[in-house]
């Protein structure tokens, strides 16, 4: 956007209109617009307020490459749900499942061949990759394979299509696993414990998933009763290690015997500490609710690439790709994940709709039933409470109730200029800059 683009913009007669709708939706990058009525009656049939016209709604997109207003809200209310499974004290959870045992699981995808990395000595040298490069923080090779003619890009492709199978399956084993421990039946533990969780996926530099979660062992009513006697960070601990390493997902190849999926060798499994600190960990290596349910909130509005022009939605045909700045590791997944799509084997996968994901199908956070609130909770509650506002602006009793009745319809979606889209993408920034003072000071 140059100065003059800029100037024309704030000088347009309609200029104080769009700032006003934009500002409304918090900044988003491809607002809702709607058009038609909407009309508060009191009970008594008095017409509190009426309005007509044009209006926008924010699109709710999570990602943050897409909207970052919207995914700055979406990670907000995540980190309320986390927090609220860690710390309790909000969201009807008791403060006494700090008392519980809990600790943070993070799993990774196997190797699919050797790929470029960066590690560093005892002493916090870089150590040479493999290929004879010194890479840095930033480069676009690390995470790619070494030699991609070798590397198993179909492997990659179904781990990824089933990683949410996997997870399901490995809660599954962690409960087994748990009942044997304590000496219980798979039965006995269901009617004596429960165990609850948040997960979020995040991809690595190789463009697979891998998975943090936050994992609670509750009595058997959820977060309102005590766990089992017996039942011990220890015990939890081990019974993940075991029960991740114990899982497989077996599936046809393309060509050859069926592969058996499994997750990667890399378990790493920290309990978690009551206590907030200046990071996701204290001085003893434990996690820490506060930052971690922040740590976990923020992954959840991730895309899936390094890019700027990462598709985040689905292509058409692989010809959309060449409109793109993928690279070339990335694109290979891609093609992989279309070719895979389109043989009779995995049309329920239906990779072809999950290309642009690197054939990544299942929800970025996910939680059990009894982990905390919901998001639909939280939405709920935020739109009682502005709607409580206004009528307290109105000066009706927040606590009478009301009839709303809205009449809208779609008229379109988006800015109708890029000038008016980074002028927002600028608002929202300039909103997240202002909280974060607000919240360090």
């Amino acid at each position: 956007m140059s100065t003059d683009q800029l100037t024309a913009r704030l000088r347009a007669f309609d200029y104080p209109i769009w700032r006003a709708r934009m500002e409304a939706t918090g900044g988003c990058a491809h607002p809702v617009r709607l058009r038609g009525s909407s009309t508060i009656t009191a009970q008594d049939g008095r017409v509190l307020t009426q309005r007509t016209g044009e209006v926008w709604a924010p699109c709710g997109n999570r990602r943050e490459t897409v909207c970052p207003a919207c995914s700055d809200r979406y990670a907000a209310n995540a980190f309320h749900l986390i927090r609220a499974g860690l710390a309790g004290g909000e969201k009807g959870v008791p403060t006494a499942v700090t008392d519980r045992p809990r600790l943070f699981l993070t799993l990774t995808a196997p190797s699919f061949g050797p790929v470029h990395s960066r590690r560093l000595s005892t002493r916090g040298r870089v150590i040479p990759c493999p290929c004879g490069r010194h890479h840095r923080d930033h480069d676009p090779d690390l995470g790619t394979p070494l030699d991609p003619d070798t590397y198993d890009y179909t492997g990659s492709v179904l781990w990824q299509a089933h990683a949410g199978k996997l997870w399901h399956r490995f809660t599954i084993a962690l409960r087994r696993t748990l009942a044997n421990a304590l000496g219980w039946t798979t039965r006995e533990f269901t009617a004596r414990a429960r165990l609850s969780y948040a997960k979020v996926a995040e991809y690595q530099r190789r463009g697979l998933v891998h998975f943090h979660a936050a994992i609670r062992l509750d009595g058997p009513n959820g977060p309102a009763d005590a766990p089992p006697s017996g039942a011990t960070h220890e015990l939890l601990c081990d019974a993940v290690t075991a029960a991740a390493r114990s899982v497989t997902v077996d599936v046809d190849s393309p060509a050859g015997p069926p592969l058996a999926l499994r997750w990667g060798t890399q378990v790493d499994v920290r309990r978690i500490n009551a206590q907030a600190a200046a990071d996701v960990t204290d001085e003893t290596g434990q996690i820490t609710d506060q930052r971690l349910a922040g740590y976990i909130a923020k992954y959840a509005t991730k895309g899936t690439g390094k890019t700027d022009d990462h598709p985040d939605r689905p292509i058409r045909s692989l010809a959309h790709l060449d409109h793109l700045r993928l690279h070339p590791h990335h694109r290979r997944i891609i093609e992989t994940a279309w070719h895979l799509g389109g043989l009779d084997t995995y049309a329920a996968l239906n990779l072809r709709k999950w290309a642009h994901m690197l054939g990544f199908r299942g929800h970025f956070l996910t939680k059990s039933r009894r982990y905390s609130t919901t998001f639909r909770a939280i939405r709920t509650d935020q739109r009682t409470w502005r709607l409580a506002e206004h009528l307290e602006r109105l000066g009706h009793p927040p606590d009478e109730p009301v009839i709303v009745v809205n009449d809208w319809h779609l008229v379109g979606i988006g800015h109708h200029t890029q000038t008016d889209r980074e002028l927002a993408t600028a608002h929202a920034e300039r909103v997240r800059e202002q909280r974060t003072t607000r919240r360090t000071t």
